[in-house]
């Protein structure tokens, strides 16, 4: 394949999923059709009178070869497009997928640069994909159209929120359709498709629609949701990853969010995750390493270095006893910046795995690079990547943890005997599937601050609910992510 598919974000659409978005989007012979990104030439040889920007030397080339009768730039698109007088009636592709750690440069300035200058501002988090579409609208004629593959990302991810203000604020009609069987087999992120139309407008709601397998079809599909805009900005904090579910389901939560005496488990407790100390196998011990090195126990602190070891419920001394005998590198090496080293420290600091862990970006770029900064003995451990349930486990062996768990210091003790009793619920799960976002390999990923919007809702309020109905939602959005029990 030409290129380097990965770092371009380049993975080609599959034939049907082609023809339906050409025809979504085209609705005369005579209509110019751009696509931003046209990688080997797929959509621009489906139809005649196309325009495809591509930087990939070798893409181009196939492309040209491709699609003989449509023209093919070959460079930056974003630089074309800040200086290009031609406008189009549409546009359709698969813009490339590339994350804001290998979207850089000057090409990612001129991106953020062109789209601010049309009234969307990006993050510095902001993957690529968004801002193709923004500047790919910004070239349309009035009334124009588009019709794109996304990642179903535009369902959850912070950075997808400006797309879609800019969208509904220069669309007529702005449409997403959710797949749940995957468009790309091979990629571990999942697709949906996007269809906009009446360039020059605006709309006051987003239509949604949710299919299990993708299948050609001549125009849109007809929508399940018809999604207020102002209900998605506040009650479902820009994102569609409720509308997955039913409407009953997604009715409750509804009530739930704004019933009395409902609250967040933010307002509750502070949630972040654990400590990042750069080279896991140096600074975590196993107890006949601290033997060896004859380590002091004032040194060394308990640590938590995956949700796998956890308890279902609680993190006793009998568990860290346990973890003891078997050996496991759980000693967590706590040096203070300014604190006095004993010479058995100062001797492993000096080995060879000190040396390697030196080179470690995050020891490197410290002062001390021994002194592991943000260590936190929380109450509680949350997941931070789940499979079939969330954990919820209490501390009460005084532990720390890694960055792969969160760590739960709880503000209000009195709303701590009603957590207790609710993370032991379905509706907690449903809770933190709605909050939280799909991740490759069929995983739950609750970032800090969608775990921030668990809901708390009252015991009295919980009482009410109907558990099958629950149960339901929690399945269908496991059903969502992929995850196989």
């Amino acid at each position: 394949m030409p290129g380097n598919q990965k770092q371009n974000g380049a993975y080609y659409t599959p034939g049907d999923a082609v023809h339906a978005l050409i025809r979504w989007a085209v609705r005369s012979e005579n209509d110019r059709l751009l696509d931003p990104s046209c990688g080997d030439g797929r959509f621009i040889a489906a139809h005649t009178k196309s325009v495809g920007i591509e930087q990939d030397v070798l893409s181009a080339a196939v492309a040209m070869q491709r699609a003989p009768g449509a023209l093919v730039h070959e460079g930056d698109f974003f630089t074309w497009a800040a200086n290009t007088p031609e406008r189009f009636e549409c546009a359709a592709g698969n813009p490339p997928f590339i994350r804001y750690q290998l979207f850089k440069g000057e090409t990612r300035r001129r991106a953020l640069d062109l789209c601010a200058g049309l009234g969307a501002a990006f993050s510095g988090l902001s993957s690529s994909w968004p801002l193709f579409l923004v500047a790919t609208a910004s070239l349309l004629k009035p009334g124009g159209r588009m019709a794109f593959v996304v990642p179903a990302e535009i369902g959850h991810a912070p950075y997808s929120a400006p797309l879609l203000e800019y969208l509904v604020t220069n669309f007529q009609r702005v449409q997403i359709v959710a797949v749940r069987s995957k468009l790309f087999p091979n990629l571990s992120e999942d697709c949906w498709l996007l269809y906009t139309e009446g360039y020059g407008g605006k709309t006051a709601s987003i239509e949604f629609t949710a299919l299990d397998q993708f299948a050609y079809s001549e125009r849109p599909p007809q929508p399940d949701s018809i999604i207020p805009v102002s209900a998605w900005r506040s009650l479902w904090n820009r994102r569609l990853r409720p509308f997955l579910l039913s409407d009953p389901a997604r009715e409750l939560y509804g009530s739930l969010v704004v019933a009395s005496g409902t609250r967040r488990f933010g307002d509750i407790a502070s949630i972040g995750i654990g400590y990042v100390s750069g080279a896991n196998d140096f600074f975590h011990l196993r107890p006949s390493e601290v033997k060896r090195w004859r380590i002091p126990p004032a040194f060394l602190h308990p640590s938590v270095r995956t949700s796998r070891a956890l308890p279902p419920s609680r993190l006793t001394h009998s568990v860290i006893a346990r973890w003891k005998r078997e050996d496991a590198p759980m000693l967590l090496l706590r040096l203070q910046k300014d604190e006095q080293i004993p010479n058995s420290v100062k001797d492993y600091l000096k080995s060879e795995a000190a040396r390697e862990a030196q080179q470690a970006y995050k020891c490197r770029t410290r002062d001390p690079w021994y002194s592991v900064p943000d260590v936190k003995v929380p109450d509680f451990f949350l997941s931070y990547m789940s499979g079939r349930q969330v954990g919820f486990v209490r501390n009460d062996a005084g532990c720390t943890c890694t960055n792969t768990l969160h760590a739960v210091k709880i503000r209000d003790r009195e709303a701590l005997p009603a957590l207790l009793a609710f993370q032991k619920s379905a509706l907690f799960q449903m809770s933190c599937e709605i909050e939280g976002h799909s991740l490759g390999g069929g995983m739950l990923k609750l970032e800090p601050g969608e775990a921030s919007r668990i809901i708390l809702p009252t015991p009295e309020t919980i009482r009410k609910v109907d558990p099958v109905l629950v149960t339901e939602a929690v399945t269908t959005l496991q059903e969502w992510r992929h995850y196989a029990a």
